[in-house]
């Protein structure tokens, strides 16, 4: 202990900053301590006094702390060399599109204003065939992404009305929509002509859900459509302005608007906002902010743990973006051909197409892309699947991780859910060189033609940072493969290029 004592001056200061910058609070890191081993586990008030210097950790409780944070002891201690900081620094600088996108004012100033984008956005919309609700949605996902999925006044509604109590069997939320005044009334399946549209539910106001029979065998899509339209009676009070719930696969959402002049109205805006609001306030229902990140720690985020809460992977994969502590994430809903019909980019990954448009050069080696060509009759059955991908988009290449898997929604038509993180600042947290980390899995790829095994130091690095956050099938990818991947196929950084990807007809518009 009196070494301790004597080497340990910055120790508090060292561990407040690394715990900081891995998003942990202090209740989050005792808890992950207990998990390691209750018998020396700090509490929260021992963590702040050690944080501020008042107390001073025994060898073993320093033990445990630096196992969560993949660091030796000795790194918390003063004979640490003091590089690290500016490494992590400089490793961070190195990766700024990692980050929060940084928007730059439009000039001259006097062409974006709000009387020449009346004129000119309907006529822009209507001569590149893009609808208003597609647009819309663009809007709402580009605030959404600017505010890093942190909405605290719908995530306090759902709590006000939920208690935070988790799981929410579906007695419980059958009392909630009771308590709200709101009435259920059961119809028959309704699918409008289409093979593969399927209406879940719609609103009447002023207080009545009507639902598709067919959800009764579905009972997690069941919660979260009772759940969705009770987000509508407490946030707008049940007015009847919002989308009906539904399930068809892609572009049923713009069905309507086929062969009509595209425009943009007051209306595609306000409901792509409340069909966004009530999604989040259902998410947040189901999965209340803190019990949830708590759920995820002690299941280190395995999307199969989502049965004990009886929510579908994609309430699972979507709330993980919303409560982690770590910031870098990425979330991807996709239909055949390369229809998006929900994308959520914490880390401003690149994208080839989005939900306005297609590309006839879509980079066949992404996971999502993979898993929406496989047509194996058991490709719905087969588990989700890690990969570890460097990506050339212009600029100095960057790394990410993504785990996926192809399932079908309500309506039985099938679509690939994935979600991911971005490695580089997770890197950098931890003081490691990841711009070199980077650029020697970049090489060795290029060696390989694309694909190659992560070098010993990257796949230590990765299992580090999968350990830290807490995330098992990052951990898990550090045993898989590296592959290349590009947001268009034209810019392959690969030694030879993929295969048809050329000659493939040009997509259409949606």
């Amino acid at each position: 202990m009196g070494q301790l004592l004597r080497q340990g001056h910055f120790l508090g200061s060292r561990l407040r900053n690394l715990r900081k910058r891995n998003g942990l609070t202090l209740d989050e890191l005792s808890t992950r301590c207990v998990q390691l081993d209750p018998r020396h586990a700090p509490s929260v008030s021992y963590l702040s006094m050690v944080e501020t210097g008042k107390r001073v950790p025994s060898p073993a409780m320093l033990g445990v702390l630096a196992t969560v944070f993949g660091k030796e002891p000795g790194w918390f201690l003063d004979r640490q060399s003091v590089a690290a900081p500016a490494a992590e620094a400089e490793a961070a600088a190195a990766f700024p599109s990692s980050g929060r996108a940084v928007a730059m004012p439009l000039e001259p100033a006097f062409l974006f204003s709000r009387e020449l984008l009346q004129v000119a956005l309907p006529e822009l919309l209507a001569q590149t065939g893009t609808s208003g609700t597609q647009f819309a949605r663009l809007l709402v996902r580009t605030w959404q992404e600017t505010r890093r999925n942190e909405f605290p006044d719908i995530e306090r509604a759902a709590e006000s009305v939920g208690r935070r109590r988790m799981p929410l069997s579906l007695d419980d939320v059958l009392g909630i929509v009771r308590d709200t005044g709101l009435t259920v009334r059961w119809t028959e399946d309704e699918r409008g002509g289409r093979a593969d549209r399927l209406l879940r539910a719609r609103y009447e106001a002023p207080g009545t859900i009507v639902i598709n029979r067919r959800l009764k065998a579905q009972e997690s899509r069941l919660k979260y459509t009772l759940a969705f339209f009770l987000g509508h009676r407490i946030l707008h009070n049940g007015d009847g302005v919002v989308p009906p719930h539904s399930a068809a696969g892609a572009g049923l959402e713009d069905t309507a608007a086929q062969g009509a002049p595209a425009a943009m109205s007051a209306r595609d805006v306000l409901m792509a906002w409340r069909d966004f609001e009530c999604s989040a306030f259902a998410g947040a229902l189901l999965c209340p902010k803190q019990p949830f990140r708590r759920f995820l720690v002690r299941e280190r985020h395995e999307l199969a743990a989502g049965g004990r809460l009886g929510v579908t992977t994609a309430v699972m994969m979507r709330r993980m973006t919303a409560v982690s502590p770590y910031r870098h994430w990425h979330f991807f809903d996709g239909y055949e051909p390369g229809y998006l019909r929900a994308v959520y980019r914490g880390n401003g990954i690149p994208l080839p197409w989005g939900n306005m448009s297609l590309v006839p050069d879509p980079c066949p080696k992404w996971a999502v892309f993979r898993l929406l060509r496989d047509h194996a009759p058991d490709a719905e059955s087969m588990p989700p699947v890690s990969q570890v991908s460097v990506m050339h988009d212009g600029t100095a290449p960057r790394l990410f991780c993504c785990h996926s898997l192809r399932t079908r929604d309500a309506a039985g038509a099938s679509h690939v859910l994935s979600v991911g993180i971005d490695l580089a600042p997770a890197f950098a947290a931890q003081g490691i060189d990841a711009p070199g980390l980077v650029a020697g899995i970049d090489d060795a790829c290029r060696r390989g033609g694309g694909t190659a095994a992560l070098p010993p130091e990257a796949a230590e690095a990765i299992r580090t940072v999968g350990h830290v956050l807490n995330i098992a099938w990052v951990t898990r990818a550090a045993d898989s493969m590296a592959s290349q991947i590009c947001p268009r196929s034209s810019a392959c950084p690969r030694r030879d290029p993929c295969p048809g990807v050329a000659s493939r007809s040009p997509g259409a518009a949606l």
